[in-house]
């Protein structure tokens, strides 16, 4: 089948596939996008916004190259061997195998990383001289963890473009123009990640729910329901993450707002204060006044 066969996109289902595709690539990319926000916090800060353009390039090139080699992945679903335990019977292909390490590092890092956030070590290390030997990592290494944990990230989506979509050129158009939304709005979300420390942490527990799925997913353990092409499993996990980020926000802005109204009612009260002085000095003033003339 020509690559560059753009005849295609004379059909409709073609135009359908793509929508979709990257409808999907945008959804389960976010979480690619924050762990390329946690992992680039390590990085100097003049290197933090090259770190993350650079991951997500290289981390296109990764996934085009995954793409080439999709049809021959959708075929790595053979048991390699199989667990039988009575209860318990399930056949490890390669492609579980790759699910279920990417699974297990996944949930690490988050818990991790969650750790040393709660336990306050980066707040402490940037207050302590120590703090650039303990923390910053190097821009190769930053981008090669991004591109590899792409590589996770992307096994599921990918899986699910070959068999949505019959051709190859139709994936590598949703997954460039997917990233290149990412790419325009990464640093926003860094940012706002970095600024708001809870947004961090749904973050982390975020990319640990993944790493859970990806265990399940491996070991065999799925509904078998899906919804646009995703399974209720993630549904349910992307559910739980938008009503608790949904939540956090309308809870931010609770405590901005009252944090307004505060400083807005100190600001009153104050001017209200020299008003009130400034009456009692005039008053002051002019009984003296009264007085001299009285003498």
């Amino acid at each position: 089948m020509d690559l560059l066969d753009f005849s295609i996109f004379t059909t409709p289902e073609a135009w359908i596939s793509l929508i979709t595709l990257i409808f999907l690539e945008i959804v389960l990319g976010v979480d690619n996008l924050v762990f390329i926000s946690i992992t680039t916090n390590r990085l100097p800060a003049d290197k933090q916004h090259i770190g993350r353009k650079l991951g997500l390039g290289g981390a296109l090139v990764m996934r085009v190259i995954f793409l080439c080699f999709a049809s021959y992945l959708v075929h790595l679903v053979d048991p390699l061997f199989t667990i039988d335990v009575g209860f318990y019977s399930h056949g490890f292909s390669v492609r579980d195998l790759v699910l279920l390490l990417g699974g297990l590092y996944l949930v690490y890092k988050g818990f991790v990383e969650l750790r040393d956030m709660l336990a306050l070590t980066e707040v402490k290390a940037e207050h302590s001289d120590e703090h650039k030997a303990l923390h910053l990592i190097t821009l190769p290494q930053a981008v090669g963890t991004i591109m590899v944990m792409d590589l996770v990230f992307s096994i599921d989506s990918v899986i699910t473009a070959v068999g949505l979509a019959e051709h190859l050129i139709i994936m590598i158009i949703a997954v460039m123009l997917a990233v290149f939304l990412m790419m325009a709005f990464i640093d926003p979300i860094s940012d706002f990640i970095n600024t708001h420390p809870e947004m961090k942490i749904l973050a982390l527990t975020f990319i640990i729910a993944i790493g859970a799925l990806l265990i399940i997913d491996a070991a065999g353990f799925h509904t078998g329901i899906e919804l646009m092409h995703i399974s209720l499993e993630k549904l349910m996990v992307y559910f739980a993450m938008i009503f608790s980020i949904v939540l956090e926000v309308i809870q931010m802005r609770y405590h901005s707002n009252l944090a307004k109204w505060k400083a807005e009612l100190v600001s009153q009260q104050g001017g209200a204060s020299a008003k009130a002085g400034e009456a009692g000095a005039t008053a002051s003033e002019e009984g003296a006044d009264a007085g001299e003339t009285k003498n």
